[in-house]
């Protein structure tokens, strides 16, 4: 009997299937080897954004495992990793700082109501409005984010670190040349592991970061007065969160999409996000979202297609803490290091930096690219780079479409008298439609004047304003107006905006 050639040759959608990933040993290894990887790179990460966000180290360990458990079962986008994340933690210090724990634990559930009610009314879709330059920019700023994220951890430290850093780079990056059996990145944490371990070396490690937990997470009621000077004060900082969540979210949704070339349910992603955050908070969590460097460390590094290996993450943190806390203690920084430096050369988008495609893309896409760039890594805030981004990519795409439209002048016969006939080409719109007063000849041309709209469209109130304006003008010169060829929906527009019957 041949093979099955779906079989050998897994389709992008088959291979992330949990239920035909759990009959194929080969398979299901690649998940779980992924998710114990990404759960030894979460939980520095956790320790770190803790401390950003001035809380205890518990808070952001046991936020990194609710995410990725219920963002597992729950999200809509396969092999992608939720956790505790610098941009969360960033958003939610101030009200640590001002409030304590307790209004920040609110404010954690309240921004997952948030995300559920967006998800619900379809604020996923405002994706399909990001153009491509900004999600280029948007990947080459976290690249550049994660890299400097690791700069402190080279500075001030034994020389052994520099070469245990190298040792770990030259193993991420050559061991898959060789072999792909097992995820480099494992295999460099464990090499690092040992010869720290083996001859002593007083190297930082994670134990340095902050003390481990000893115990699981409990549900926990945040003690605050279900009052309206409550919520005052903590939407500001909900409403903060959950749009930055979810916008960092989307985006590494989108990313993941096209590296695995397959289509994920953003509006189940968005709501799963908010689930997620709201069981994070009842746990005493401080909330969270997609991560896109431990994802790319899941999908790219470790070639994980699907939920199992997300899960894994999450359960394998918790294990690593909790049961293991005294070894996982002993891996040394240089080694996540290496892992992470690798994960930002990998992310970042090196063809949208070489001459030639810098030569052939037009200004106006290169600037949107650099201003999401710039904005992200100044700002320290994907939001504002991604807002910027999409600003200057609107601005300069009416910019470029106002110069398409044109107006040709053409003198013609009408029942034995001279008329003149203009023919608008081009999408009419507030940009494009602010020059059309002054393409007109009002003065000199006949008393009749027919404006062609065959090959046009009105698509605002603006120029609505500006066809009005031309007829008022030509009526002030006593010159009777025939407007032609408007197609209906320009039609109704016109009939409703302009209050005038059509001619």
């Amino acid at each position: 009997m041949p093979p099955d050639s779906a079989r050998l040759n897994p389709t992008p959608e088959e291979r992330q299937s949990v239920l035909r990933t759990l009959k194929r040993p080969g398979w299901l290894k690649t998940e779980i080897l992924g998710g114990l990887v990404v759960g030894l790179a979460l939980i520095p990460e956790a320790i770190a954004f803790s401390v950003i966000a001035g809380v205890d180290p518990r808070v952001g360990l046991f936020a990194s495992f609710t995410m990725a458990v219920t963002v597992a079962i729950l999200g809509g986008r396969p092999a992608m990793i939720s956790a505790a994340t610098g941009a969360v933690a960033l958003v939610i210090a101030p009200l640590v700082a001002s409030h304590g724990t307790d209004y920040f634990i609110a404010t954690v559930i309240l921004a997952g109501l948030i995300q559920v009610i967006l998800a619900l009314v379809g604020v996923a879709r405002l994706m399909r409005f990001i153009p491509r330059q900004v999600m280029v920019g948007f990947v080459n700023a976290l690249a550049i984010l994660i890299f400097i994220a690791q700069v402190p951890e080279l500075f001030d430290v034994p020389w052994l670190v520099y070469p245990l850093c190298l040792l770990g780079l030259i193993i991420v990056f050559v061991l898959p040349k060789f072999t792909s059996i097992v995820p480099a990145p494992l295999v460099a944490i464990v090499v690092l592991t040992l010869l720290v371990v083996l001859f002593a070396w007083d190297v930082p490690n994670v134990g340095d970061k902050g003390q481990l937990p000893e115990s699981l997470p409990t549900l926990l009621v945040p003690q605050v007065p279900l009052t309206l000077e409550t919520l005052k004060i903590i939407a500001p900082y909900a409403v903060a969160m959950a749009l930055v969540g979810l916008l960092e979210s989307l985006m590494t949704a989108k990313l993941v999409d096209d590296v695995t070339d397959t289509r994920s349910n953003k509006t189940r992603e968005s709501w799963a996000q908010g689930v997620a955050n709201i069981v994070t908070g009842f746990f005493g969590g401080m909330g969270g979202c997609a991560m896109i460097g431990q994802t790319m460390i899941n999908v790219r590094a470790s070639g994980a297609r699907t939920r199992i290996s997300t899960f894994c993450a999450g359960v394998f943190l918790l294990i690593l803490v909790v049961v293991l806390g005294d070894i996982v203690a002993l891996i040394p920084m240089a080694a996540l290091v290496a892992v992470m430096i690798f994960v930002c050369w990998a992310t970042f988008d090196w063809h949208s930096i070489r001459p030639s495609t810098l030569k052939r893309m037009p200004k106006s896409e290169t600037t949107v690219m650099l201003v999401t760039v710039v904005a992200t890594v100044w700002t320290n805030n994907l939001a504002i780079g991604v807002i910027l981004g999409v600003l200057v990519a609107m601005v300069a795409f009416a910019n470029r479409v106002a110069h398409f439209v044109s107006v040709n002048r053409e003198i013609v016969e009408s029942d034995g008298r001279p008329s003149v006939r203009y023919t608008v080409n081009g999408e009419l719109f507030f940009a494009s439609s602010n020059d059309l007063y002054t393409m007109f000849d009002y003065a000199e041309d006949p008393e009749r004047v027919i404006i062609d709209m065959h090959q046009s469209h009105l698509w605002d109130a603006s120029t609505i304003a500006a066809l009005d304006s031309v007829t008022d003008k030509y009526e002030h010169y006593g010159k009777h107006v025939e407007i032609v060829g408007l197609n209906d929906a320009s039609a109704r527009m016109r009939a409703r905006l302009g209050g005038q019957g059509l001619s």
